[in-house]
């Protein structure tokens, strides 16, 4: 749950209409189809390479969530699968989800740099864009691959080491918003391909987060989907092919009550409730 800050005029050109994002709403371009081969779902081996290791977990279309960024979790909620954060959250907060019988998604920002995490000063100037519109955020420079590549793998090794199932990594549309760098949606695309990479390796699966656009190309690298406010822009059924593919759309509204997109929800198969902007215990579900 980020904000996504306003276009620049030389993206606006290529804008599709009504495109959701977080607080400031900005369209997102549409994107010349780049074709790539289905990435390999089996899950790693073992060390001597003999047999397959325990298979990533895939989550289904119709499981029921909750999603609290803000602070330690508070397993209050009776639902299967808990996203949470990744930093602010212990091996044993995941272990207690784990023992009720939950799964566990690792929030983790992998499109801004955050002036409050612990490796902040492992991100060079260089790499550091515009503000996101969120306070101690600014965007990063996707291109630069060798230089984030690091800092992803160790963030996603802590994701594993404390034991979490999957990953949600956030702002992972940068290509559409003013980030003071040249992106562009192959630039997205490489960069997106790379972090789904980095967490199939430690052996967790991974979610598209919106990015709604590149949803075509992206369907095959992605476990599963997390979505803000598709139903107040109009824009859900553009995550069919996820649920079609049998994989999980998470999805959250944060304006709209639960009366106005609960049915369609339920029509196409997404796991959908309502949330306060600081992303606390309080849900509304379908």
């Amino acid at each position: 749950m980020r904000a996504r800050a306003a276009l620049t005029a030389a993206v606006l050109a290529g804008l599709l209409a009504g495109c959701s994002a977080h607080r400031d709403s900005p369209a997102r371009p549409s994107e010349s189809a780049i074709s790539r081969p289905a990435s390999p779902t089996a899950g790693p081996t073992d060390s001597a390479g003999a047999r397959p290791a325990k298979s990533r977990w895939k989550p289904r279309p119709g499981l029921a969530w909750q999603w609290q960024l803000d602070g330690e979790v508070k397993p209050t909620v009776d639902v299967p699968v808990y996203d949470i954060d990744g930093f602010e959250n212990s091996r044993a907060d995941v272990a207690r989800l784990h023992a009720a019988g939950r799964k566990v998604i690792c929030y983790v920002n992998v499109g801004a740099w955050e002036n409050f995490r612990p490796d902040k000063d492992g991100f060079p100037r260089s790499v550091l864009g515009s503000t996101n519109g969120w306070a101690g955020e600014r965007w990063l420079d996707i291109r630069k691959l060798s230089v984030l590549r690091p800092i992803m793998e160790r963030r996603f090794d802590m994701c594993r080491d404390k034991g979490f199932d999957a990953v949600e990594p956030d702002l992972v549309e940068g290509y559409g918003n003013d980030t003071g760098f040249h992106l562009t949606a192959a630039d997205q695309l490489r960069y997106n391909r790379m972090i789904a990479d980095i967490a199939h390796a430690r052996g967790m699966s991974v979610g598209l987060k919106n990015d709604l656009p590149q949803v075509p190309q992206l369907l095959a690298d992605f476990d599963f989907a997390v979505n803000e406010e598709c139903a107040q822009y109009d824009e859900c059924a553009r995550l069919t092919p996820f649920v079609e593919a049998g994989k999980a759309v998470f999805h959250v509204e944060y304006k709209e009550p639960p009366s106005a997109f609960c049915a369609e929800s339920r029509r196409l198969g997404l796991s959908s409730m309502q949330k306060k902007l600081e992303l606390g215990v309080w849900r509304k579900p379908c």
